[in-house]
């Protein structure tokens, strides 16, 4: 007779508590980030802003991201991973509440210098918490549902906040993002972090980075810099196609995400990495160019639900291998290093592609940003030869 079922390995659990909590949590500072981003060129001009202000006060929030992640990556290794997570979260807090009264440009400037710096606290900090809670044999399963919750704020909070301004104008908006910053807060403090004190009693020095993340951090560099496309010119690209609405594209797009989260985790957790990353790459290079020659929603949307699938998978993937073999004690580093790539890759996305649009539209873009994930597959692909090598010898 065949082995019992009973006698098998249970698995550790993963819906936890505190797994639950830093969800939630998380899901909380990224709707109340998300909801105020579509909105705050129109409140900025609404403020006397010019074109080149507008650019302005969305570059300080991006470099003063990039700034923090070295110090709060090191910071959640040597302080704690959720006296970061707070800290981040009262800075998004006073931002929100900023927002609320903010009465002139400058001072808007200087809020989002503040959120770019609670932003980077919270999504490095919530990463690294929920590597420390979800248990190692299901460290991919466990990141690609820890992302769903991101991705629902990712999608929904910019629809409500455009729907709220459509009928309410910014006021509601900004007390939405207070009541979801709030919130992550009472979360946050509710939640027990494995750790948080003594972390360094093995001998394992805090730093400002981690280089053996470096490899991971160059592939999220690539997954970034076409990711950039999506978020900065897609809405434009379709106005470029005399296309008004593009929310069944976003719609398409975060299903996508969903779909392959729900999907690829445990297969990372059984197989590994290896065909996740290939095919994830495959298809955000196709998606790319389907985007590139789109003209119609439906065209669009289907690029968009290729292009959710393959960034679903790739992202919680990156993450997981990120901190698969690294020691609690730096994996706060390790964050903060891949996720520092990435905010340098959607800089730098941004930053060409819209240079490039000026030359070919913005459909045209979409054949440069393909570039990206290609490189990011041939970069994959000649590691993996290397180190075979390199084992061989």
């Amino acid at each position: 007779m065949g082995q019992n079922f009973l006698d098998k390995p249970l698995k550790p659990p993963l819906w936890t508590k505190d797994f639950v909590l830093i969800s939630i949590a998380t899901f909380m500072f990224w709707a109340a980030s998300h909801i105020v981003m579509p909105v705050l060129p129109k409140y900025a001009l609404s403020l006397g802003a010019d074109a080149r202000l507008i650019g302005l006060i969305n570059g300080f929030y991006t470099v003063a991201a990039l700034a923090m992640r070295p110090v709060v990556g090191m910071e959640c290794d040597r302080r704690g991973r959720k006296l970061v997570f707070i800290v981040g979260l009262l800075a998004i807090l006073l931002s929100a509440v900023g927002y609320y009264f903010a009465g002139s440009v400058v001072l808007l400037l200087v809020l989002r210098l503040l959120h770019g710096m609670g932003w980077s606290a919270c999504s490095t900090a919530s990463n690294t918490i929920a590597a420390d809670i979800i248990p190692a044999e299901r460290k991919g399963e466990g990141m690609g549902y820890f992302g769903i919750f991101q991705t629902i704020a990712q999608a929904g909070a910019p629809a409500l906040a455009l729907s709220l301004l459509a009928s309410f104008g910014f006021g509601p908006i900004f007390l939405a993002s207070i009541s979801f910053a709030t919130l992550g807060l009472i979360m946050g403090g509710i939640l027990k972090t494995q750790n948080e004190l003594g972390l360094n009693k093995k001998g394992v020095r805090p730093a400002f980075f981690e280089k053996r993340a470096l490899d991971v951090a160059f592939l999220m560099f690539f997954l970034a810099f076409t990711y950039s496309g999506i978020v900065s010119y897609i809405a434009l690209c379709g106005e470029e196609k005399g296309i008004a609405n593009m929310s069944p594209f976003f719609l398409a797009y975060a299903l996508g995400i969903i779909a392959s989260r729900l999907c690829v985790g445990k297969y990372y957790d059984t197989r590994g990495p290896h065909l996740i990353i290939l095919w994830s790459f495959i298809l955000l290079v196709l998606s790319d160019l389907m985007l590139a020659i789109s003209s119609s929603v439906f065209a669009f949307s289907i690029g968009g639900a290729v292009f959710g699938i393959g960034y679903g998978a790739l992202q919680p993937t990156l993450l997981a291998m990120a901190v698969r073999d690294i020691e609690a004690e730096r994996r706060g580093a390790v964050n903060g290093t891949v996720m520092g790539a990435f905010d340098i890759g959607v800089g730098a996305g941004a930053l060409i592609l819209g240079y490039a649009a000026s030359y070919m539209g913005y459909s045209g873009i979409y054949f440069v940003s393909a570039i990206a994930p290609f490189l990011g597959l041939l970069a994959y692909m000649a590691d993996r030869v290397i180190n075979k090598y390199s084992k061989n010898n």
